[in-house]
């Protein structure tokens, strides 16, 4: 005789009574479950053409088109005697072989200040990951030092004014940053801090929780506003002021990226430090300090009047 199951009215498969909804307790407020909206995150390969054991990535690509279109935009200044009063101190064959110099002083600074400020530990361990620029791990700051002497070491090479060639130096320097930012976004790294906020996203990386998309936020504020802000006191100007851009660009980074280091997840291995400070913020202090330094010099002198 072949089993059936009780399918009686008010029981399932195995006999078993459903478990009925609980009712609330009087006075008892039922918090109703909210869903968040997020944006969808773009899911980008960092790897943008592979060809074999060869792979060009977004991250690598953002570093090669930031130095040429900075190199270009920078003979564009330089070519301009409107912005200067007069023929520039320095000429297009010279940023022509300073782009080689700033080239390396970003690489090698970038590098160095990673390993030296944000994860000196595992370098320690580990020299040999050093040389493994393709893993990632390059520091802003860092690479201002890099350029810091690079652009000393050929001023006094060429007899080039250190200022004015600092001056062009910064002007073109946003628009790598905006870029790098770009780069960090497709990679799903440097992601913000949890948030509740319409624009949120779920990074792959950073776990199901919705995150501040900080990389563009450093891209908007510490690229493209400061490439405009630079831009525009070049043309009021600043460039007849040398050091004017210069100091504008270490102070308006400086405050820019702390504003954004708010939103930004620290990095893993150092987390929190001081009073909720983060490295990022603690590195910039002697930016900013050292940018109100070079401004009151430059507006403590007379402007350059090279037309008479």
């Amino acid at each position: 005789m072949a089993m059936v199951p009780n399918l009686r009215k008010g029981r399932g498969r195995n006999g078993e009574r459903p478990r009925e909804p609980r009712t609330p307790r009087a006075g008892v407020k039922v918090q109703p479950m909210l869903v968040l909206p997020v944006l969808p995150f773009p899911s980008i390969n960092p790897v943008l053409i592979s060809i074999g054991p060869l792979a060009v990535r977004w991250y690598a690509l953002a570093y090669i088109v930031g130095i040429l279109a900075g190199w270009f935009y920078a003979r564009g200044i330089i070519a301009s005697e409107r912005l200067w009063g007069g023929p520039a101190p320095l000429t297009l064959v010279d940023m022509d072989d300073f782009v080689i110099w700033i080239t390396l002083g970003i690489i090698v600074g970038g590098r160095a200040g990673y390993v030296l400020f944000y994860n000196l530990p595992h370098f320690a361990a580990h020299p040999i990951d050093i040389l493994k620029l393709w893993t990632g791990g390059m520091s802003f700051h860092g690479g201002v030092i890099g350029c810091v002497v690079a652009i000393v070491l050929f001023a006094l090479r060429r007899g080039i004014p250190v200022l004015s060639l600092g001056d062009v130096t910064t002007a073109v320097a946003p628009i790598g940053v905006f870029l790098g930012r770009l780069a960090n976004f497709i990679n799903d790294e440097l992601w913000g801090r949890p948030t509740d906020v319409p624009w949120a996203m779920v990074f792959p990386n950073g776990g199901p929780i919705p995150r501040h998309p900080s990389q563009l936020y450093e891209a908007t504020l510490e690229g493209l506003a400061l490439l405009v802000l630079l831009g525009v006191l070049a043309r009021l100007g600043a460039l007849k002021r040398p050091g004017l851009v210069t100091g504008t660009f270490g102070v308006g980074y400086g405050l820019a990226r702390i504003f954004c280091e708010f939103f930004r997840e620290p990095d893993a291995q150092l987390g929190f430090l001081w009073g909720g400070l983060t490295m990022g913020m603690l590195l910039c202090i002697p930016l900013i300090l050292t940018g109100i330094a070079i401004l009151a010099f430059a507006l403590s002198r007379r402007k350059v009047a090279k037309n008479g």
